[in-house]
């Protein structure tokens, strides 16, 4: 199973650790994560400047999404029909 997180990128879903509102790096240990994630390269930004709602943390990237949090997580835990 995928999850569309906005633009042209799908990632699985098993590969999904969190998906976070973006007034979550708020916190402090937050912030230091997502400082030291942004310095090594692992943030893909894949909004438009501005239009980030959703970081959504996988086991290899960090993604900055246009989608919102509670859009995301009802899709990632909607139940898949049996026609996809």
């Amino acid at each position: 199973m995928f999850l569309h997180l906005g633009g042209d990128v799908i990632v699985p879903k098993r590969e999904i650790v969190a998906i976070l509102d973006i007034r979550s790096k708020a916190s402090a240990i937050t912030r230091e994560f997502l400082e030291i994630a942004g310095d090594e390269g692992f943030i893909i930004n894949i909004s438009e400047p501005g239009k980030e709602k959703t970081y959504v943390i996988t086991n290899n990237e960090i993604y900055l999404s246009p989608i919102s949090c509670t859009t995301l997580k009802k899709r990632a835990l909607s139940p898949v029909s049996s026609e996809d």
